[in-house]
Protein backbone atom coordinates (compact mmCIF):
# COMPACT_ATOMS: atom_id res chain seq x y z
CA UNK A 1 0.00 0.00 0.00
CA UNK A 2 1.12 3.52 -0.74
CA UNK A 3 0.13 6.38 1.51
CA UNK A 4 0.12 9.93 0.26
CA UNK A 5 -0.58 12.92 2.45
CA UNK A 6 -2.75 15.57 0.83
CA UNK A 7 -3.66 18.35 3.23
CA UNK A 8 -6.08 17.32 5.95
CA UNK A 9 -6.62 13.68 4.98
CA UNK A 10 -4.48 10.74 4.01
CA UNK A 11 -5.17 8.95 0.74
CA UNK A 12 -4.47 5.22 0.64
CA UNK A 13 -3.72 3.68 -2.75
CA UNK A 14 -3.89 -0.09 -3.06
CA UNK A 15 -1.75 -1.98 -5.52
CA UNK A 16 -4.02 -3.03 -8.37
CA UNK A 17 -3.68 -6.58 -9.66
CA UNK A 18 -3.64 -7.06 -13.42
CA UNK A 19 -4.64 -9.94 -15.69
CA UNK A 20 -3.60 -10.67 -19.25
CA UNK A 21 -6.29 -11.75 -21.69
CA UNK A 22 -5.53 -13.40 -25.04
CA UNK A 23 -7.94 -13.68 -27.95
CA UNK A 24 -7.61 -17.32 -29.11
CA UNK A 25 -10.56 -18.07 -31.42
CA UNK A 26 -12.13 -16.19 -34.32
CA UNK A 27 -15.34 -14.26 -33.76
CA UNK A 28 -16.78 -15.43 -37.10
CA UNK A 29 -20.10 -17.21 -36.61
CA UNK A 30 -20.73 -15.81 -33.13
CA UNK A 31 -23.37 -13.21 -32.17
CA UNK A 32 -22.67 -9.49 -32.50
CA UNK A 33 -23.06 -9.11 -28.73
CA UNK A 34 -20.03 -11.35 -28.17
CA UNK A 35 -18.02 -9.37 -30.75
CA UNK A 36 -18.81 -6.20 -28.82
CA UNK A 37 -17.50 -7.80 -25.62
CA UNK A 38 -14.20 -8.53 -27.41
CA UNK A 39 -13.99 -4.89 -28.50
CA UNK A 40 -14.88 -3.73 -24.99
CA UNK A 41 -11.92 -5.67 -23.64
CA UNK A 42 -9.71 -3.87 -26.15
CA UNK A 43 -9.07 -6.90 -28.34
CA UNK A 44 -8.74 -6.05 -32.03
CA UNK A 45 -6.68 -8.87 -33.59
CA UNK A 46 -6.62 -12.64 -33.15
CA UNK A 47 -3.83 -13.84 -30.79
CA UNK A 48 -3.55 -10.33 -29.32
CA UNK A 49 -2.82 -10.07 -25.59
CA UNK A 50 -4.10 -7.14 -23.52
CA UNK A 51 -3.48 -6.34 -19.87
CA UNK A 52 -6.46 -5.16 -17.82
CA UNK A 53 -7.18 -4.51 -14.15
CA UNK A 54 -8.52 -7.57 -12.36
CA UNK A 55 -11.97 -6.22 -11.52
CA UNK A 56 -15.37 -7.95 -11.30
CA UNK A 57 -16.55 -6.17 -14.46
CA UNK A 58 -13.57 -7.39 -16.52
CA UNK A 59 -13.95 -10.92 -15.09
CA UNK A 60 -17.65 -10.81 -16.03
CA UNK A 61 -16.81 -9.83 -19.60
CA UNK A 62 -14.34 -12.73 -19.85
CA UNK A 63 -17.01 -15.12 -18.49
CA UNK A 64 -19.35 -14.06 -21.33
CA UNK A 65 -16.87 -15.28 -23.96
CA UNK A 66 -14.73 -18.08 -22.45
CA UNK A 67 -14.74 -19.92 -25.79
CA UNK A 68 -13.03 -16.95 -27.52
CA UNK A 69 -10.46 -15.81 -24.93
CA UNK A 70 -8.24 -17.19 -22.20
CA UNK A 71 -6.43 -15.74 -19.21
CA UNK A 72 -2.66 -15.83 -19.80
CA UNK A 73 -0.43 -16.28 -16.75
CA UNK A 74 1.76 -13.21 -16.27
CA UNK A 75 5.49 -13.68 -16.72
CA UNK A 76 7.56 -13.28 -13.59
CA UNK A 77 9.42 -10.01 -13.36
CA UNK A 78 7.35 -7.99 -15.80
CA UNK A 79 5.13 -8.03 -18.84
CA UNK A 80 4.93 -11.01 -21.17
Amino acid sequence: MIRENFGAGTVVKKKVSMIQIQWVRSEIGFPEKQRKVLRGLGLRKLQQIVERQDTPSIRGMVKKIPHLVEIVPAAKGGKA
